[in-house]
């Protein structure tokens, strides 16, 4: 029973190796056309072939495995589709790294000099301790945790969409309160 099942699994995972390598290309060029960068086209192809290992059981009931893969990543893609369109209609923007330095430099703040270093640390944990008790779980599972949205959900019982949620408002009040810090 055990060997047959080690074939049945060792013959899957042929399959998927044979389908990462016939489709990733594919699937990154779709990524890249949807206007995804190259690490957010990998990273989802990645994560789709690890979705795949998952299930590996069921990939020997499966006939046409392209197509299955297939039907997942558009999946993936609708719902990363779906995820910007919520950022954009609650009003969060990406900013870049650049964006921020040059924010910084225009406010004469210099966040390496140590007591504007400390006050914005103690600005940033006054925020925090401000924050309703579920966003600041969230946020410091988070940050200081180190642990995805799955794993907050698994521990907690509450759904992915309102730790998404909590986080946001609490990044939302967070950035109200390092604002009144600079106004100040």
């Amino acid at each position: 029973m055990k060997d047959d099942l080690k074939l049945k699994n060792s013959e899957s995972i042929r399959r998927i190796e044979k389908a990462y390598q016939s489709d990733k290309k594919r699937f990154q060029a779709r990524m890249r056309a949807a206007g995804r960068s190259l690490e957010e086209a990998e990273d989802m192809v990645h994560d789709l072939y690890a979705e795949t290992l998952e299930c590996l059981p069921l990939v020997t009931g499966i006939r046409n495995l392209s197509a299955w893969m297939n039907s997942l990543f558009t999946r993936r893609m609708i719902d990363a589709w779906r995820h910007d369109k919520v950022r954009k209609a609650v009003g969060e923007t990406d900013v870049a790294e650049e964006t921020l330095y040059e924010i910084i430099a225009g406010t004469g703040l210099n966040p390496l000099d140590s007591f504007v270093r400390d006050s914005l640390v103690d600005a940033l944990n006054d925020a925090m301790r401000a924050l309703p008790e579920k966003q600041r779980r969230v946020v410091e599972a988070q940050v200081f945790g180190g642990m995805t949205f799955c794993e907050i959900a698994e521990t907690t019982g509450e759904s992915i969409d309102t730790l998404k949620a909590r986080k946001r408002y609490a990044l939302r009040n967070l950035s109200r309160a390092l604002v009144h810090w600079i106004d100040q």
